[in-house]
This record gives structure tokens, sequence and C-alpha cells, in this order.
């Protein structure tokens, strides 16, 4: 059996778990209840138990430290997490950890029992319980699985896909269905947050979770169904009898309602968008395709909602004439490097783009993602070397796809376009002040030769007049009054370090006449070179 060990600071919890479900039926018995997570931890060191179903936050020791130090003490120790406040900061970070699933309060009968099954597979995988029919069984369903899978990656999410291939039989003999005479219809969830779920381990906890809240409430009212995960878009198609159309959307409704509650331990929006229903499944690519509108949709109606696809008429005409300014606006603060125009004509568009009733969330990503590639374009024309330019508007329209709003694209559009700016007048003035630094370099390393201006604007390839006035701008200084800084410097360094003749020095800084030489010392320190050496000797 499966030893388990229950730990929540109510008492009441514990006994709702306890009783909640049938534990041996899953393999399982509670060895042990605990009230704060130092008893807890007595316990994984007494008992040594395969699961532990905590709450996040615990007196004594809280759900994270249990967590650690229990995994310490059995690093094999699998973990329920349970939460009835929005924690998604500790969910997220126990996720890391390793934790298997996670309940929320009120914790239901079906959602403990759903849980508890999948710990069991994965504890009779863990131990090697799983006999050799059973491999066999679990590898032909994993096998079915990817089949079904290609239904939407070989077949549904391609451009026109051929129309014999979309025929009912063909459909269920070559990806593995049943689909039945009836209702065809695509819908899609579209999850938006920060990049780092989608590229952390907490993000197949979440798949878990959203498939089984789909498939949970879906199956009961379809004749077939499936959902496919792409990034942070959820793909599904369903077939159900006309006459349970309605049954469909309100399970779609209900749904939505369950991912909401998820918040608790996900921080990310959700939104369902839903295609057309067709009465075949060669209806399925149109219906697929209005799932694609329909989730742009949430960035102006908003996420967190089921959707359906705008009208297919332009709802902002104005769009590309627009695009046009910006492009022209944009050329005209590149070429000089200047922000403000840049920047001027890519707010002007935000502001009447999203000051329109009837503009779409398609077009806000294309007017977003056309002024993006306009902005790349100039600056190759223009003959920028951006570090990351080939990658910049692919980084981009990444980050926009998991905005929930309008403004949070072009938030984003906004702060890639300024970032880069940014890095290129950088870039501007570090180009600029290179020859400055190089011409330094060569005085310091020649500061005992007979320089002139003439000679150092040659070695960085600018005229002397030119050369004079940059270094002048850069400096502060001109040509002359830096070289006898530097002079007077290593005149002081040798004053101090050495005990060669006063005129001996001279001659090394660089002066040939040692009265001109004392009195530019005296000017510079308030004393002769003499008098330097004396404070020092």
């Amino acid at each position: 059996m499966i030893k388990v060990v229950v730990a929540d600071d109510e008492e009441k919890v514990c006994r709702l778990i306890c009783s909640l479900v049938d534990w041996s039926a899953f393999e399982m018995e509670i060895v042990g209840t605990a009230h704060n997570g130092l008893e807890a931890l007595e316990l994984v060191e007494r008992l040594s138990p395969d699961l532990m179903v905590t709450d996040i936050r615990m007196p004594g020791c809280d759900g994270l430290e249990l967590i650690s130090r229990a995994k310490q003490l059995d690093e094999q120790l699998e973990f329920i997490i349970i939460s009835g406040y929005r924690h998604f900061e500790y969910a997220q970070t126990a996720i890391k950890y390793g934790v298997g699933d996670y309940l929320l309060k009120p914790i239901k009968r079906e959602e403990l029992s759903a849980t508890l099954e999948k710990m069991r597979e994965r504890y009779r995988h863990r131990t090697d319980q799983v006999s050799k029919e059973e491999q066999l069984r679990l590898q032909l369903q994993s096998d079915i699985d990817r089949l079904r899978a290609g239904l939407f990656t070989g077949l549904l999410l391609q451009r026109e896909p051929p129309a014999e291939a979309l025929d009912l039989d063909r459909l269920n003999q070559d990806y593995h269905y049943a689909f039945r005479p009836g209702c065809f219809e695509a819908v899609g969830v579209k999850i938006d947050g920060g990049h780092e779920l989608l590229t952390s381990g907490a993000f197949k906890v979440l798949e878990e979770k959203l498939s089984r809240i789909l498939r949970g409430l879906l199956r009961p009212v379809c004749t077939e169904l499936e959902f496919c995960f792409q990034g942070s878009r959820v793909w599904g198609v369903v077939n159900y009898a006309p006459q349970d159309r309605p049954a469909v959307r309100r399970q779609l409704k209900a749904a939505l309602d369950k991912m909401k509650v998820q918040k608790s331990f996900f921080p990310e929006q959700f939104t369902i968008g839903q295609g057309r229903v067709a009465d075949s499944p060669a209806g399925l690519p149109a219906s697929v395709e209005d799932v694609h509108r329909a989730l742009d949709q949430r960035l102006v109606e908003g996420a967190g909602k089921l959707l359906e696809a705008p009208p297919r008429a332009e709802g902002f005409p104005r769009g590309r004439e627009l695009l046009a300014d910006v492009s022209k606006a944009m050329e005209a603060g590149l070429e000089i490097l200047d922000p403000a125009p840049v920047l001027g004509a890519v707010r002007l568009l935000r502001a009447d783009l999203l000051a329109s009733e009837t503009a779409t969330g398609g077009e806000v990503l294309y007017l977003a993602g056309e002024v993006c590639s306009t902005f790349v374009l100039l600056l190759r024309n223009l003959h920028y070397d951006l570090p990351g330019a080939d990658g910049f508007l692919d980084a981009f329209l990444a980050r926009a796809d998991l905005c929930s709003s309008a403004e949070q694209v072009w938030d984003e559009l906004e702060a890639a376009v300024s970032g880069s700016l940014t890095a290129l007048i950088e870039q501007k003035r570090q180009e600029d002040t290179r020859p400055i630094r190089t011409a330094k370099q060569y005085i310091q390393e020649h500061a005992g030769e007979p320089l002139t201006l003439e000679e150092v604007s040659g070695v960085v390839g600018f005229n002397a007049s030119y050369f004079s006035s940059l270094f002048k701008k850069e400096t502060g200084q001109n040509f002359v009054e830096y070289l006898s800084e530097v002079r007077m410097e290593r005149a002081k360094e040798l004053l101090k370090e050495t005990s060669l003749p006063v005129s001996e020095i001279c001659g090394r800084v660089g002066y040939s006449d040692l009265k001109y030489f004392t009195k530019s010392f005296k000017k510079v320190t308030g004393i002769k070179p003499g008098e330097f050496r004396k404070l020092y000797s």
C-alpha cells in the first residue's frame, strides 16, 4: 500500500480529506495526520510515507520549507499541495521543488480522486510495479494519443489541408477517432501570462489540470473530442449530436469558470474561443480559423471570456494608411537617431487604433507586427548593426502573444523599439568616442615625445581641425591642455618615485626647455619640481 500523511492546520480539513474518498481503492492508506509543519516533518522521519497531502501555508514550518526539508529526508516523497487563497508564487515555487499536483479549497471528491489516481500511477511507474501487459497497454495508449494529436499538427493547423483528408471515415481510420455524423466544432483555450511559466515544470501541471477540466466537462455531452497543447494555446475538436449544441456551450462556460479558479495557483488569464459549427469534418479548418480570430479578439473584448470570431470586415480600415505615415516618421527619426519622432509615430498609431470601437484583436496584432517589421527593415536599410536584429521581430511577436490586452501588446512594442534605440544611441556614442579613446591612449604612450596635433589626428584618421573640435567636445579639454595634464602627471610620478635630476625628468615627459617645464609645473601644482620632490622624500 502507498503510505500517506495528511497535513493541514485545520483539523476539520484533515478529517474531510481522510473521509472524502475510499483510499484503499487507490491502493493507499493514511498512516498519520499533522496540524503544523513540524509535526508533519516528524511523521516523515518516523513513518517514511510515500505521499504527503499538505496545505501550502502551515504554522511552525510553512509549506515550502516543509517540502524542502522533507525532500532532504526522502527525495522520493511525493506531494499534493492544498490552497484556498492566491498563493501562486508559493505554488509555482513548490512545483519547482517537484510537487506532483495541487488541490483548491473547498476540496471536491472528484478532483481529489483524479489527483490520487494520477499519483498512484506515478508511484507504480517509479517503483516498477507495472506489469508487462500494463506497459504494453500504456505504450499503445501513448501511440494512439500521438496519432490523435496528429489531426491537429498534421492537418487542421496546416494551411489549406486537402479536402479528401477530411472525410469522416478516413479521419477515423487515419487518426484513430470515432467521429459520427452530427456537429463538428473547433474550440481553443488561450493562456496569457509570463513566458517563464511556459518553460517551467509548473506548465506541465497546468496542462494536466486544464486537460482534466475540459475532458471531464465535455465528454458527457460529446460523441468524440480531443485536445492538443501547442505553446500557450490548447486546440480542441468536439463532435456531438445537434440537440446537444446548447449543452456544449454551457459546458465550455463551466470549463472557463473552473479555469478561473486555478488563478489561486496560476496568475495567468484564460480565454476560450469557439469556432463555427459544421455538419461534417470538412468544415473543421474554417472552424479552426474562427478560433484563431476569436482568441485574438480577447485583446479588445477582454480576456477571461468565452469568445466567438468577429465579422471578417475590416474594423480599422485606416490602419494601412497610418502604417505608411509611421514608416516615414520612423525613417526620419532613425536617420538622425532621434527617438522622439520614432516613438511619437508608434504612439499616434496606437492612440488611433485603441480609440477605435470596431478594431479587431487580429488587427491589433497585425499592425503591431507590421510596425515592428518596418522598424527592423529600416534599421537594415540604414545599415545600423543592432545586436539580435535577426530575431528581433520573432522575439516581439512571442511576447505579444502572451499579452491579454491591446494595451499590453503596444506597451511591449514601445518597450522593444525604445530599448533598441537606446542601445543604438549608446553604440553610436561608443563609435564616435572610439577615435578619442585611441588618441588618448596614443598620447599617454608617446607623451615623452614631441607630439603635435597634426600627428595625433593623423593616427586616428581625421584632419587636425575636425579632430581638435571633436576632442574638445568629448573631453572638455583642448589637445594642448590634455597633453600638458598627461605630462605633468607623469612628471609627478617620476619626482616621487625616482631620484632622477629634474632636468632629465623634463626631457622624459616631452619638454626640451627646463625653464618652461618648471614654469608649467608650478602653474599646475603651485610649487616648483624640486619643492614637490621634497614633500615626498
